[in-house]
């Protein structure tokens, strides 16, 4: 058996104890084996994308034919509709296309994201509409859906006096990872992967809050999913956390279809090349951050007041935001001209997008 596969320009990535899987009828070569770098760095083996069927000849290893997974589906949410026993209507009407990469959902709490994230998990039925990742059915094939789905909710559980190696091999057990050597093999992988490897023997009780997300997304990984949705992953983060989650999210996303459901807006701006806002149960925007922040190109405006001002601005001026700086209110403003002298006009950020809509959101439902 050759020692390597192609890696990215032609290179070749040492592999170990590779495997076929079969997946809806087409067969592909993936691996839990590990290499390094000269430097000690651990390289992950990636499933192969399109290339080319058969590899040449090179160091003396026979031509071989490289079988290739299915093309990245598309997650496809049409007309969703929940209202909860109390008369909340958590969801209407939602419908969003997400593609293959980092997804941001963003929406104040209370907006029905957590709502939409179980749903799409399959941990709670709609009364209407229609959920597919490609050609799959979500909500009428549940348990083929939860095998290809990885959730880490807003809450997750775990025992605390459990170490992380164990309990991730029990997390690998049901998800369907019988043979034990194989396992052994997923499970130190991920774990070297979210940078846990060399706490792995230490309860997860004593796991700090970015610990215990970073485990959480080495379940989420097990099976080898095609759609992963956090749920609020870095809230009560650090920033040293928050960046190192980041990054570990934004590598998953080159390859699968990655839901970031959160309030924080600068998690959306950093990561998430298309995004949706949504509140009170409806998308009030889908599209790409950038071309969100381009409409509104000169019409956001700032200025410092003072506080004793700042109701009337609220009551005469379409405020995006007030934010204190040393003590006094700086505020953003949308307007098409400048609204009076003193206001500077700046370059809109997500931030201002997303005030905005909600902004026009509450508007449209007082008058």
């Amino acid at each position: 058996m050759a020692t390597g596969y192609p890696g990215n320009y032609g290179s070749t990535v040492p592999v170990r104890a590779p495997r076929t899987l079969r997946r809806d009828s087409v067969t592909f070569i993936t691996t839990f084996g590990t290499s390094h770098t000269a430097a000690g760095q651990v390289v992950f083996p990636r499933i192969h994308r399109p290339a080319p069927s058969l590899v040449p000849a090179r160091d003396g290893l026979k031509p071989h034919p490289i079988l290739l997974p299915e093309p990245d589906p598309m997650l496809s949410i049409k007309n969703l509709s929940k209202t909860y026993a109390n008369g909340v209507a958590a969801l209407t009407g939602v419908s969003l296309d997400i593609p293959t990469g980092m997804f941001g959902l963003l929406g104040p709490n209370g907006a029905g994201k957590s709502t939409l994230m179980r749903t799409i998990a399959t941990l709670q039925d709609p009364d209407s509409g229609t959920i597919h990742l490609g050609d799959l059915d979500l909500l009428a094939n549940k348990a083929e859906a939860r095998r290809r789905l990885g959730y880490l909710p807003q809450e997750f559980g775990v025992y605390p006096k459990e170490p992380a190696i164990t309990m991730l091999d029990h997390f690998a057990r049901l998800k369907g990872i019988v043979n034990a050597k194989e396992r052994r093999e997923v499970v130190e992988a991920l774990l070297r992967q979210v940078n846990l490897w060399d706490v792995r023997g230490q309860k997860l009780g004593g796991f700090s809050g970015g610990m215990r997300q970073r485990f959480g997304i080495a379940q989420a990984l097990l099976g080898d999913p095609r759609l992963i949705i956090v749920d609020e992953p870095t809230a009560g983060l650090d920033p040293e956390e928050r960046n190192r989650f980041l990054n570990l999210l934004s590598e998953i996303g080159e390859h699968v279809v990655v839901i970031l459901s959160t309030h924080i807006v600068e998690d959306v701006t950093d990561l998430c090349p298309r995004m949706a806002i949504i509140s009170r149960g409806q998308v009030l925007l889908t599209g790409e951050p950038r071309e969100a922040m381009a409409s509104l190109q000169g019409r956001v405006w700032r200025k410092t007041v003072p506080k004793a001002a700042l109701a009337r601005y609220q009551e005469d001026l379409v405020v995006l935001s007030t934010r204190l700086v040393a003590g006094v209110p700086v505020i953003h403003v949308l307007a098409d001209a400048r609204p009076e002298e003193g206001f500077e006009a700046i370059a809109p950020d997500l931030e201002d997008v997303y005030f905005g809509r909600l902004r026009a959101q509450a508007a449209a439902s007082a008058a």
